[in-house]
């Protein structure tokens, strides 16, 4: 398959499963606390892609462990508790909504660490989606209330989705898909997620109930399918686009997200609404021209 097809097809793709994630991670969390949530999400994907990497153990790319280890953090195990946790005060929608700040933050760490070239459309586009994002964060739910915490929480995790994205990009890109995934997952984050569950209480509170054997079926689709098998097609999509438009899932992602929310009762208020049309007009904006994402040249 030519890579300009296919890229749009895991666009598509990852978009379903991405935004059908935050649908489950809400259904997870009427079983399980968010920590148990979190640890649960990796360890099970770490364990099904574990006789992979280990088959793929000599592919192990010793003088990229640094950069290994800082995109399986931000990308795969601080975000998976940070999405929990904040899911607990607002909405799958919002959050869904809020995660697709991620260009923004791709552009910004791009810009910054990555030395990607930043235009002037996109520093509006940020501004417009930023001002959304304020929205949001001010707009009452059902619950009412101020929702500065959970807001910060997801956009902390959206940034380290963005961190982990542009390190693949810049310096993980020789490492295939697969591969990189599972070794992610299996080799990284096995043994951290394992210790997070202990100190969760998912052992000392787990019983051989209905109740618990249902979220955890909600939490292995979110494992294996909306973290294992989405992670190794977003490395593909990496490795045949660029970052900003591997990051663009995330304007499709709400969609789902919000029409998840709406079948399982979930209502936007009239702010919150507008709050996030805003983002996505920012993001719309940014893209509407071509960017170039390659490295700035001396002058």
């Amino acid at each position: 398959m030519k890579p300009e097809k296919e890229k749009w097809i895991l666009l598509v793709v990852l978009s379903l499963i991405w935004g059908s994630s935050f649908i489950l991670i809400k259904k997870s969390l009427e079983h399980y606390n968010p920590f148990e949530v979190g640890a649960l999400r990796v360890l099970i994907a770490g364990i099904v892609l574990l006789p992979y990497a280990i088959s793929k153990l000599k592919l192990f790319p010793k003088k990229l462990l640094k950069w290994l280890i800082l995109a399986a953090v931000t990308g795969n195990f601080i975000p998976m508790f940070l999405f929990p946790i904040a899911e607990t005060k607002v909405s799958s929608s919002i959050a869904g909504i809020i995660n697709s700040m991620m260009p923004i933050f791709i552009i910004i760490i791009g810009g910054l660490i990555w030395k990607f070239e930043t235009t002037k459309r996109q520093l509006i586009g940020v501004a417009i989606s930023f001002t959304g994002t304020c929205i949001l964060t001010f707009a009452t739910g059902e619950t009412g209330g101020f929702k500065l915490w959970p807001i910060l929480l997801l956009l902390i995790a959206t940034l380290c989705y963005a961190i982990s994205l542009t390190t693949v990009k810049a310096k993980l890109q020789i490492i295939p898909a697969k591969v990189l995934s599972a070794f992610v997952f299996s080799i990284v984050l096995i043994l951290p997620s394992f210790i997070a569950l202990i100190f969760a209480g998912f052992f000392k509170d787990f019983s051989f109930d209905k109740s618990h054997f249902e979220g955890l079926g909600y939490v292995s689709l979110l494992s294996i399918f909306g973290t294992g098998l989405a992670m190794m097609l977003n490395y593909r999509l990496m490795n045949i686009s660029t970052p900003l438009f591997a990051s663009t899932v995330t304007l499709l992602m709400p969609i789902v997200a919000v029409m998840w929310g709406i079948l399982d009762g979930e209502k936007l208020t009239g702010f919150q609404f507008f709050g996030g049309l805003i983002i996505i007009s920012g993001l719309i904006f940014l893209r509407a021209k071509k960017i170039k994402t390659g490295p700035v040249k001396n002058q």
